[in-house]
């Protein structure tokens, strides 16, 4: 991004945000708001209102009117195709407002921000759009006097409730699938990352999106979030968050009108490094690009190393001289290699985590504390802890922050049994010139998705999904659409 643009917009005055309900901004019913502080500087960027449990409910009576009356449902799929390519179009000519906007309010490094949030977001909802004239429903094999059809139908009003992290990307993953099958939305954004949503969903309505298909309520998981999981009017739920949260979401679907849910929830990602990596340098800087990008506020982070005990010293050396090699600062400075941690109480987590396992004797390879505390700012450097047993707290909970644990392990079967010994199942990594091994790995390790001699950089084309306690359903891919559709099985006597 140009440095004068850069500088400009992230000059710029921030109004006061609103929530998006039937077409129409609007404050909260009780005139409630919430200060937006930014993790740059420690500073108030802005107020958005604070949703009430009647905010929440005319969001889902917009949304439930919406789609009972077939103003999108009973769309052709192509008609809701061309809205959709618009978005996306005017996602795309906003990108670097909407990159800008992010980093101030949450704190991802701008190079990542704009290539994983506004530009993401726009070629996700691409993707669903041209998927959706695309798909059959099916003629069942029976007999010549019977005929068989199962139709595709949207499954209703979607709640979604979408983390702080990467707010427009797994936004997007939601939004995109949900619309294109013609479902309408009540979104409701993390409370530390709402303002770029918030804009996305008013350039919906430019698009053409009718009023009350997508509605967005900001404010507390506590008020917000929970009318949207107990409410009989919302048909299913998608969430990306942590697990506590998860379980509550289940319980409130079960007290209510037993909503389908589908979560994607916390990963403890193994990354595992045999002797015989083809490139253990390579393997270091993607390791650590692999937990410290986004100052480790990344589902599928790999968080616990595991390194083959002939070579474990050496390449704990060559992943500390990258970790110090970082940029950690501004993330609207585009030298920078990491941005803020995105609040304080998430430094602070980070943080007792890390002193846990010194007073563990673990030993802190680099890092471990809190830096540039002079702007007010909330940033951390790049830790790495060694020694971990896979007992330990820091290797068996999700940090989510810059802190990496870093395991020896002697033998194949080892490294399986340490890879799989905690209740998550998210992401996974393996570093071998054997490709044996290397099958042999992706097979045996329990985890939504497996890279081999890389990690991350998996594209829309391929699901994302958790096993164990990492959660259930898929974003992304044509699978993604398993979440929004219903079947209807239609059994004619000719």
């Amino acid at each position: 991004m140009e440095r004068t643009l850069l500088h400009d917009l992230s000059k710029a005055p921030v109004g006061p945000a609103s929530h998006l309900i039937d077409g129409l901004s609007q404050a909260a019913s009780d005139g409630g708001t919430m200060d937006v502080i930014s993790p740059l500087n420690g500073t108030r960027l802005t107020t958005m209102a604070r949703g009430t449990v009647e905010d929440a409910e005319a969001a889902i009576a917009a949304a439930r009117a919406a789609f009972d009356d077939g103003r999108w449902s009973g769309l052709a799929p192509a008609a809701r195709k061309k809205i959709l390519l618009k978005w996306a179009d005017l996602i795309e000519a906003k990108a670097q407002e909407l990159a800008v906007l992010g980093v101030r309010d949450n704190g991802t490094e701008i190079a990542m921000a704009l290539k994983a949030e506004p530009l993401s977001a726009a070629g996700t909802i691409r993707y669903f759009a041209e998927a959706i004239d695309k798909i059959y429903g099916e003629i069942a094999p029976t007999a010549p006097g019977t005929l068989g059809l199962v139709h595709k139908e949207p499954v209703g009003v979607v709640g979604a409730i979408v983390p702080w992290n990467f707010p427009l990307m797994i936004g997007a993953w939601k939004l995109g699938p949900a619309l294109a099958a013609g479902c309408t939305v009540v979104l409701k954004p993390a409370e530390t990352a709402s303002l770029t949503l918030l804009e996305i969903a008013k350039l919906a309505l430019d698009a053409g999106l009718p009023p009350g298909v997508l509605n967005v309520v900001t404010g507390e998981g506590a008020v917000v979030g929970a009318t949207i999981a107990e409410s009989n009017a919302v048909d299913a739920l998608v969430f990306t968050g942590s697990g506590a949260t998860g379980r509550r979401l289940l319980e409130a679907s079960a007290r209510s009108n037993f909503k389908r849910v589908y979560l994607e929830l916390g990963g403890k990602s193994p990354n595992v490094v045999f002797a015989d990596a083809p490139d253990l340098d390579e393997a270091a800087k993607v390791s650590a690009y692999g937990i410290f990008r986004n100052s480790g506020q990344v589902c599928v982070a790999g968080s616990r190393l595991l390194v083959e005990r002939s070579i474990h010293d050496a390449f704990v050396e060559k992943l500390k001289q990258v970790a110090e090699t970082m940029v950690v600062g501004d993330p609207l400075n585009p030298e920078t290699s990491a941005g803020a941690i995105n609040s304080e109480a998430q430094l602070e987590q980070n943080l007792r985590f890390v002193a846990e396992a010194r007073a563990a004797g673990r030993q802190i390879v680099t890092g471990g504390e809190r830096i540039l505390q002079e702007t007010g700012g909330y940033y951390m450097a790049p830790t790495i802890v060694a020694g971990v047993s896979p007992e330990d707290a820091i290797a068996q909970e999700e940090v989510f922050g810059p802190v990496l644990a870093v395991i020896p392990f002697d033998s194949e079967d080892e490294a399986v049994a340490i890879a799989n010994g905690t209740d998550f199942g998210l992401a996974a990594a393996v570093w071998t010139a054997d490709l044996s091994r290397a099958h042999r790995m992706v097979r045996r390790i329990k985890a939504g998705v497996v890279h081999v001699n890389t990690y991350g950089g998996a594209d829309v084309t391929v699901p994302l999904g958790g096993v164990k306690q990492s959660g259930n359903g898929h974003d992304k891919s044509l699978h993604a659409f398993d979440k929004f559709f219903d079947l209807k099985t239609a059994w004619i006597k000719l």
